[in-house]
């Protein structure tokens, strides 16, 4: 590690911590005395999603937020619980390999909706199925009863 001081190649770890799935050294520049620190992660690999016309972009975390977002207005859903269902539909969704359908993130979606919020989870499937009427509605409140 260079010190970003003196440029020396020596230092030492004084301490060591986790620190939201990083990994924060605070170093000591052998030569100069000065003290810095770096942060160690995982790389993520680039995740890209096949749209439904065949065009490929990067996954992008935000969208996924907007949409939990729009379904969860003035809902008892807190922040902090749409950050963990977020991480998590991220984590299957790594999992699945490079490239992943939207399909799938809307189902990934649509599946932690469910397990949070009902009311929820009828607002993101009314746009994510396409709901036509107040049948489509009918229905899907049947399913979510059985």
């Amino acid at each position: 590690m260079l010190c970003p001081y003196c440029q020396n190649q020596e230092t030492k770890v004084i301490d060591k911590r986790d620190a939201e799935g990083m990994i924060k050294r605070r170093r000591e520049c052998l030569k100069c005395h000065q003290r810095f620190n770096t942060h160690e992660g995982i790389e993520k690999v680039e995740l890209r999603v096949i749209k439904k016309d065949g065009r490929r972009e990067d996954f992008d975390s935000e969208k996924v937020r907007k949409g939990i977002l729009r379904a969860c207005e003035k809902r008892p859903v807190s922040a902090e619980t749409i950050d963990i269902m977020i991480h998590t539909i991220e984590e299957k969704l790594r999992r699945k390999g490079k490239e992943v359908n939207a399909n799938l993130i809307g189902e990934l979606v649509s599946r932690e909706l469910k397990k949070i919020d009902k009311v929820a989870y009828i607002r993101f499937a009314s746009v994510y199925k396409d709901f036509r009427d107040v049948a489509d509605f009918n229905k899907e409140i049947k399913e979510l009863k059985s």
